[in-house]
């Protein structure tokens, strides 16, 4: 693992924990055979898949069979909208594979106060009766804002019990993609009240490009990858088993340290923040001051141009991102800040400074030096 730099984007990716690696490696060598093949060595291969399933499933309080193992979020996001044929609500904070898979369908766009936060209130005036998915994630993604996902699986199940009450077999459900709270937030299914959930290994220490959707034994999927039939005639292709396992170890890890770690996170967090308001009290915290993910400090230096301050930053070995991954690879503004009011010369100035694993007193003291430096360089740069 490089350690000659200082990461502070833990949203976009996290390392791969070693002990995730050791528990994929044999299916990377040794125990190489298709899942589906009939003999004894191919069978103890399916016990694995099979149990990392099962694994997966009692961490999220859930049962196996009501997973589909996924090349990541965006695919599972893709399943959970494409059995969908009536009207959905996203909100205008969603993640950009929320709102494209939105956009094939009659939808409506909720919008976000200026914390980024989405209420319950603002999604039950907009359900029609054709309305029959609203997807929200958890926890913003660039902000750490925590939506009140309980409240509003309440709205959703006063709506449902209303359509059954009038004789109205119109289903509705409540999808939530939950890659950035796991490791952070409860994600009990059944205490949020979900019907579908999103989650991505990548985020939480364990390999890239793997993810899942629950989905609630009364929700019919329709599946966009066919073929072979595999994952209940879901999602077609040789079952990804390394990758499942180590998804399984690590959300295992993550759960199991949830509290520890967020607990740790908060401390570094509220330090780091405390040390450049102190240093520039113009600076903005964007995010619900409450309701945030416990590694997520998003903050803005007006009238500076931050992807300035990334390069900058970067030759210092300190690594940040402006936003989403994905904004940033367009060179766009980002979709999040103009939805929550912030002005272009505020916007255009925002940083995301995401802890996780790699985060340390040390260096995360370090790293808000070298940040107030280089801010103060740059503004004594514009003032010229």
């Amino acid at each position: 693992m490089n350690t000659d730099f200082i990461y502070l984007d833990h949203a976009a990716a996290t390392p791969l924990d070693g002990r995730v690696l050791v528990a994929m490696q044999p299916y990377f060598s040794d125990q190489f055979y298709n899942p589906s093949s009939p003999y004894a060595p191919a069978v103890l291969v399916r016990r694995a898949y099979d149990e990392a399933k099962h694994q997966l499933a009692q961490n999220i309080g859930a049962k196996p069979d009501e997973l589909v193992m996924t090349a990541g979020a965006t695919e599972s996001i893709n399943l959970a909208f494409g059995g969908i044929a009536g009207h959905v609500i996203v909100s205008n904070i969603e993640h950009h594979a929320v709102l494209a898979a939105a956009a094939s369908h009659s939808y409506t766009i909720v919008e976000a106060d200026e914390r980024g936060f989405v209420s319950s209130d603002s999604i039950k005036l907009a359900i029609t009766p054709q309305t029959e998915l609203i997807s929200i994630a958890i926890a913003n993604n660039e902000l750490g804002t925590v939506q009140p996902i309980r409240d509003i699986a309440r709205v959703i199940k006063q709506e449902r019990d209303a359509r059954l009450e009038r004789g109205d077999r119109t289903p509705i459900y409540l999808h939530s993609d939950a890659s950035q709270g796991v490791g952070q937030l409860d994600i009990n299914v059944a205490r949020l009240g979900v019907d579908l959930l999103t989650l991505n290994a990548g985020k939480i220490y364990g390999p890239k490009q793997v993810g899942l959707l629950w989905a609630h034994s009364g929700v019919r999927l329709t599946p966009q990858i066919v073929g072979g039939g595999q994952e209940r005639g879901l999602r077609s292709g040789t079952e990804n088993v390394a990758g499942t396992v180590g998804f399984a170890k690590a959300l295992t890890l993550a759960t199991d340290h949830r509290k520890f770690e967020t607990s740790r996170l908060v401390i570094l967090r509220d330090r780091l923040q405390a040390q450049l308001i102190d240093a520039f009290p113009v600076a903005i915290i964007s995010g619900h001051s409450k309701h945030r993910l416990a590694g997520h400090l998003h903050i803005s230096f007006p009238h500076l141009d931050a992807e300035r301050i990334v390069f900058a930053l970067e030759s210092r070995s300190v690594l940040v991102a402006t936003g989403s991954a994905c904004a940033a690879n367009k060179g766009t503004r980002s979709h999040v800040l103009t939805a929550i009011g912030l002005a272009p010369e505020i916007a255009d100035g925002s940083l995301r400074l995401t802890l996780g694993h790699l985060s340390t007193d040390e260096n995360i003291a370090q790293a808000g030096a070298i940040i107030i430096e280089e801010i103060a360089r740059e503004y004594a740069r514009t003032a010229r």
